[in-house]
């Protein structure tokens, strides 16, 4: 008769954070935590013509101080950030991958739109040049599995890999199938998150004609992401990785590794209502929290934070507050919730990897970022925002949440260690 095993308990051991807002765990956390924005008025192409024209781009990054420069050469933007956000990880967990087994170290990275540098590139030589001027690495440079892959080829990792793709929920999903890839036993280590670089001139455009960026602060760009302010008017892109090292409890304790905290939960969702719309009611957002919390054993009343989704656009801010309200009632009001895209713009696919960062440090720290730009009350959003400065707290269970076009929600919940 075959033994079951106990399923292992998942723990955090290791950040790789990339954003505008600093590269680099500990450059990003101190600078959220003084409120720091990293927007500003887009540099990388002209953006005269566009309603938006502010973004969260990434400061000083070269490629080559993360992978050689021929293989960065033939890749997209998205992969050079997943494969930094990757070597940022390993040192602050101080993981050597050669001293892990390797069939046992898996990957999933994900992204919600992929190379779509690539794809304009390369378009503008077929229309231009024609099709022998187009560059044999495309498809594999533009694919939104590829940067996973080639993570695992520099690592070695032979354990599960795979790309999630869904929209602004990508980055948690990641995180969240990697731990039931841990707890189903098969795998002792996994790198997961999400990766993004979608500020180009066709990404911005598409957002633009949507009209879900904000327009109303092209002159004061750091004044623009304003999540919960009653004078919203948009979300602000972001560029950037975020991933976390994920590993049995087991595993990290026979290496000595440090522990930020306890990985206790994850659910996911579909608000089956609209293609870019959630749910006004905030009911597809909520069974998703209710689920979290459930599976992670956790009462509601025992959660001090949120990472709220937070995009700084009308429906997000109302939706997500009212889907709070609904699971945690009277607590709802004593609970801290903070957006740091007010600093960081929307990561889409790496916003949930970011965000889990940020719920991880939040825990080690005892410091909860605030929601900067928070400066006019919405009545349809009444709750405690940490508005404007950092908060120093104990924080013992922290969660965070990212909705994505199509309807998806996805949830992850994060306690202190107990060793």
């Amino acid at each position: 008769m075959q033994e079951h095993k106990p399923v292992p308990k998942v723990v955090v051991t290791g950040l790789g954070t990339l954003t505008g807002v600093g590269i680099g765990v500990d450059t990003f956390w101190e600078n959220l935590c003084a409120g720091r924005s990293g927007i500003d008025r887009i540099k990388g192409f002209d953006i005269a013509d566009y309603p938006c024209q502010v973004g969260c781009e990434l400061k000083g990054f070269d490629p080559c101080d993360y992978m050689d420069r021929k293989e960065a050469n033939r890749s997209d933007r998205y992969t050079h950030y997943a494969m930094a956000a990757t070597k940022l990880a390993l040192a602050d967990g101080n993981l050597d991958p050669t001293k892990v087994v390797s069939e046992r170290f898996g990957v999933i990275i994900g992204s919600g739109i992929g190379g779509i540098e690539t794809v304009e590139t390369q378009t503008y030589k077929l229309f231009n040049n024609g099709p022998r001027k187009v560059s044999p690495f495309m498809i594999p440079s533009l694919i939104a599995n590829i940067a996973s892959g080639i993570v695992a080829i520099e690592l070695k990792a032979k354990g599960p890999n795979f790309a999630v793709v869904s929209a602004c929920t990508t980055g948690t999903h990641a995180i969240g199938e990697a731990m039931h890839i841990i707890k189903r036993g098969e795998a002792d280590i996994m790198l997961a998150g999400g990766t993004e670089a979608a500020i180009t001139r066709m990404g911005f455009a598409g957002f633009c004609a949507m009209r879900a960026m904000s327009t109303s602060f092209n002159e004061e760009p750091t004044r623009a992401s304003r999540p919960f302010d009653a004078k919203r008017d948009g979300f602000i892109m972001g560029d950037g990785a975020g991933l976390v090292i994920l590993e049995t409890e087991e595993h990290a304790k026979a290496r000595g590794a440090r522990i930020y905290c306890e990985l206790a939960g994850y659910a996911t969702t579909c608000d089956a209502y609209h293609i870019t719309s959630p749910d006004l009611e905030g009911t597809g957002l909520a069974n998703c929290l209710t689920n979290a919390l459930k599976f992670s054993g956790v009462d509601g009343s025992e959660v001090d934070y949120i990472n709220a989704h937070g995009t700084s656009t009308p429906y997000n801010d109302k939706c997500e507050t009212a889907a709070v309200k609904k699971v945690f009632g009277e607590h709802a009001r004593k609970l801290m919730m903070s957006s740091t895209k007010s600093m960081t713009g929307h990561l889409l696919g790496a916003a949930g990897g970011i965000e889990a960062a940020v719920c991880a440090k939040a825990i080690q720290t005892g410091v909860v970022p605030p929601t900067i730009n928070y400066e006019n009350p919405d009545p349809d959003c009444d709750l405690d925002y940490v508005p404007n400065q950092s908060r120093e707290a104990t924080i013992d269970t922290a969660m965070s949440n990212n909705l994505g076009f199509g309807g998806h929600n996805a949830t992850v919940v994060f306690r202190r260690y107990q060793g």
